[in-house]
């Protein structure tokens, strides 16, 4: 008899979700490591290694705490150590992660102001510096944006929302979630003056979920120091305090932060700059099939669109669910759903961690037989279209090498 709940498709199954994204098998040997003691001398040297190397993927010379948590605990974390009952934040509605990271402030009985969003754009800078310029009370304790919406594909602009804040002359904190964006879309903590940047480990660090992080400045770290918000599991100065001799307060994950060492080695080897650049060709190239699909990227503006990911809206009448259940069953093709207020009208395509130009060739190559299999109104081309992406990012660089010469 078959076996039943299990995939009886040959080959590899492509994944191709924004997140959780496909562990590289180095990673995957290194989380099978035997557990160690975490008291011990030898842990000591694995949790300041990992400590000290996150530091170079956030840009940041500050403190970086690890928790063993999903991004939703560092979201927590960044708010229970920073605000007090009553405080008011300003936050933008970018998409279905901006809001629910609303709701976890609202639920700790904060006061959030919420600019209205579309879902088709990110964080306004001009919005942000117009609202904050109007608190001449200076009510606003923190400026909360999410850089990279997963629900939506849309990238906000951090360094020009930090030049709205200074430009507004105010002195609210300035918190930032990563959690979709580190280690693939180019993030500065220090150099753009973030105060609180918040991240996770299963989406371009290509680890399982299961690390949340907080890198932290001199500034946030003062405000733990002073605010009113109960915690105790995610309380940063316990975890600094103890972290300077590279342990934890309470049971580390040890097999993720194996994890995270060789996924640190392997963005040093191919440097950070090469990380951003591919993830920019294949997102390139991603739209690029999309054009030729005829169909319609949901994020409208260019200067916006997200390297990591590519949500794209179904024509009217069409049903993204469906069809996505029809390329998985079909074309063993994982591709993500739409959230919120986009349920059932958009699908994502996830190209960021692991990600290459045949891998995402496959995948396109899936999703563009899942439009014919699913009866859904679409061009053909759309494979080559990204083809031709590809090589025409190759023959600019073999120009510009000829150039140098």
């Amino acid at each position: 008899m078959p076996n039943e709940g299990h995939n009886t498709m040959q080959g590899r199954h492509f994944l191709h979700i924004p997140g959780p994204s496909p562990i590289p098998d180095r990673i995957l040997r290194a989380i099978a490591m035997p557990i160690i003691d975490h008291r011990s001398a030898e842990f000591a040297a694995l949790g300041r290694h990992v400590l000290e190397g996150s530091k170079t993927v956030f840009q940041t010379k500050q403190p970086v705490v690890i928790y063993p948590s999903s991004g939703t605990g560092a979201w927590e974390a960044a708010i229970v150590n920073t605000l007090s009952p009553g405080d008011t934040v300003l936050m933008a509605e970018t998409g279905h992660f901006a809001t629910l990271w609303k709701q976890i402030a609202t639920r700790f009985g904060i006061e959030v102001e919420f600019i209205p969003g579309d879902w088709r754009h990110a964080a306004d800078p001009a919005a942000i510096e117009a609202k904050l310029a109007e608190d001449k009370a200076r009510k606003i304790k923190a400026v909360m944006v999410v850089h990279n919406e997963t629900s939506t594909g849309a990238t906000s602009r951090i360094p020009e929302i930090r030049k709205a804040i200074d430009a507004a002359g105010h002195p609210a904190l300035f918190m930032v979630d990563t959690i979709s964006s580190l280690a693939s879309v180019d993030y500065r903590h220090d150099e753009w003056q973030v105060d609180v940047t918040v991240s996770g480990s299963q989406k371009g660090l290509m680890l399982p979920p299961g690390l949340g992080f907080n890198a932290i400045s001199e500034k946030a770290l003062a405000a733990s120091k002073t605010n009113t918000l109960p915690r105790s599991y995610w309380d940063w100065q316990e975890m600094v305090k103890i972290n300077a001799n590279g342990f934890f307060p309470y049971t580390p994950a040890t097999n993720l932060l194996y994890g995270l060492k060789e996924a640190l080695a392997m963005l040093q080897e191919e440097g950070l700059d090469n990380v951003f650049a591919r993830h920019k060709c294949l997102a390139a190239a991603c739209r690029a099939a999309v054009k030729a699909w005829g169909l319609e990227v949901l994020c409208q503006n260019p200067a916006e669109h997200s390297p990591v990911l590519t949500a794209v809206l179904m024509p009217p009448s069409h049903d993204a669910d469906r069809f996505r259940k029809v390329a998985l069953e079909t074309y063993n093709i994982s591709l993500g759903s739409g959230l919120g207020k986009v349920a059932g009208k958009v699908f994502r395509i996830g190209h960021l961690g692991e990600c290459n130009e045949l891998s995402l060739l496959g995948a396109l190559s899936g999703i563009e037989l899942g439009l014919s299999a699913a009866g859904v109104p679409h061009r053909s081309g759309g494979v080559a279209a990204a083809m031709a992406s590809f090589e025409g990012r190759d023959h600019a660089n073999e120009t510009v090498a000829a150039a140098g010469a």
